[in-house]
């Protein structure tokens, strides 16, 4: 079955109940009202281009009824990241899909400073000039029966694309990443099986849907469930976002460590009570963290592990198997295997190696890049690029991304495992990141850069006791904050380039 049929199977089924609740718009949208809505975007939608439509909304109720609109209309919606440089954005993926039309909203362009570009079309234009003919016509086609509906919103396979995502760009220019029907359907059935998600549940989304966490995780997966959504534009709003889980009371959070800090940081005791799962991922979830929440909430916060191109989660720690540190079990559905990076033998347990997936959740491909794909994907493989092992007991533990590992004499070093020492040692509330630089003499050296001022002397003996000296951070550079990605994710390639600009021009 299609995404989109599921969500007609789901609406039909909880029709009187609430899908969203937009905060964005203090508004409350049925199951019924999102069919009908989704009906007369789609119709709209039909009149423009066919192939590729843009869709650069924050996250809302409009923003996912724009996504299923796009589908039923029979185009496949390409997710832009308005966050960081959104006009170069939406040009750099119009080249890359060749596509015309993008849907936003003046709103978020006034919000974030973006020029009016050529395609955009605005949803508040849309909303505005539906007719009560339109409205009328779509609520006697939602009114129809189940397998009519299902059958009439079959255009496409399980195996076209049913979204166009774009890499991070941390560490080079975005990849377009093509996930099909069959790639998210059969993640979401493979990770709701060992946390046994239900109707009953409450989502609360903060993640924006232009990141795969977010359109998975906080889209896909409660409308496939016939959950509620609660919708909120901005993740770093953290006060607020505090103050919608103690009203709305969701029973999931989802989100990356820096945005679970900000809540943790503005929450008082008792706001969380009504959360039965919390679940970080998209970067490594540091020790304070964890601890923070089940002391102050009496939450454990569960770790887990995906890529964009895996659609994205690969394993996931649970109420029934977890080990803080590592990210979980590989979810049912999906095969790791650990590569020795230089021989490409399979690892044995503990053996730090390349992780490798197999599955439905793995990607079609890279868009028009079949030397990137075939780099990728080998015999049914995904190499991630990540370095990891797995333990006796069958957890995998993240090492970090081969490229942050650096060689420096003779000996790989995880950046990751510096830089996780190194945020042990740091007073609280200083940000970290370490990061590679030439050197003239090793070939390379580490360098970290800090939010705060700090006893360079005092950290590096804290850091000797647990890392080699060819570990420690040769230099210390302080920022007045480290560059992040939409999703929360320190930009590595931006802070590389900030701490070399520093170097240089000292």
């Amino acid at each position: 079955m299609l995404l989109h049929q599921h969500f007609i199977k789901t609406a039909k089924s909880f029709k009187d109940k609430v899908a969203f609740v937009d905060r964005n718009t203090n508004k409350e949208i049925t199951y019924e009202r999102s069919l009908i809505a989704s009906f007369i975007l789609a119709k709209r939608f039909r009149k423009l281009n066919k192939g590729f439509l843009g869709i650069m909304l924050p996250t809302s109720a409009g923003a996912a009824l724009s996504v299923i609109a796009t589908l039923l209309s029979g185009r496949v919606p390409v997710m832009i990241n308005y966050s960081t440089g959104a006009k170069n954005n939406v040009e750099y993926a119009q080249r890359k899909c060749d596509f015309r039309h993008t849907i936003t909203s003046r709103t978020l362009l006034k919000r974030i400073n973006c020029p009016e570009m050529e395609g955009m079309i605005f949803i508040e234009d849309i909303m505005e000039s539906i007719t009560t003919r339109e409205k009328l016509q779509a609520a006697l086609i939602a009114r129809m029966p189940t397998p009519y509906l299902i059958k009439r919103a079959k255009n496409a396979e399980e195996d076209d694309n049913v979204v166009i995502l774009f890499t991070s760009g941390s560490e080079k220019d975005p990849k377009a990443v093509q996930l099909t029907h069959r790639n998210i359907l059969s993640n979401i059935e493979s990770f709701s099986q060992v946390f046994e998600f239900t109707s009953d549940d409450r989502m609360l989304a903060i993640l924006p849907y232009f990141h795969v966490f977010g359109f998975t995780v906080n889209l896909w997966t409660p409308l496939y469930h016939g959950m509620t959504i609660i919708a909120y534009a901005n993740p770093l709003d953290f006060k607020k976002v505090s103050e919608i889980i103690k009203e709305e009371k969701p029973t999931l959070l989802v989100g990356t460590p820096s945005f679970l800090w900000g809540y943790l940081k503005k929450s008082e005791e008792g706001d969380f009570k009504s959360v039965r799962i919390a679940v970080t991922g998209a970067d490594k979830c540091p020790d304070a963290l964890r601890e923070g929440y089940f002391k102050k909430h009496g939450i454990i916060l569960y770790e887990g592990y995906g890529t964009t191109e895996t659609s994205p989660v690969i394993s996931v720690n649970t109420p029934e198997a977890n080990r803080p540190g590592s990210v979980g079990k590989v979810i049912p559905g999906v095969q790791v295997k650990i590569e020795n990076y230089e021989t490409g033998q399979e690892c044995a347990p503990g053996e730090t190696g390349r992780v490798l997936v197999k599955g439905d959740c793995v990607m079609k491909g890279y868009l028009d890049d079949f030397e990137e794909t075939s780099m990728r994907i080998r015999h049914g493989w995904y190499d991630t690029g990540d370095m990891g092992y797995i333990d006796e007991d069958g957890f995998l533990w993240h090492a970090g991304r081969l490229k942050r590992f650096v060689k420096i004499g003779g000996e790989m070093v995880s950046l990751v495992k510096v830089e996780d020492v190194l945020q042990r040692c740091l007073p609280d509330g200083v940000e970290c990141c370490v990061v590679e630089v030439p050197d003239a003499m090793k070939g390379a050296r580490i360098v970290a850069a800090v939010t705060s001022k700090i006893n360079e002397r005092d950290i590096l003996k804290s850091m000797s006791k647990e890392l080699p000296n060819i570990a420690l951070p040769k230099q210390f550079v302080t920022v007045e904050e480290l560059p992040k990605m939409g999703s929360g994710k320190i930009d590595f390639r931006k802070t590389t380039e900030i701490v070399l600009k520093y170097l240089h021009n000292r």
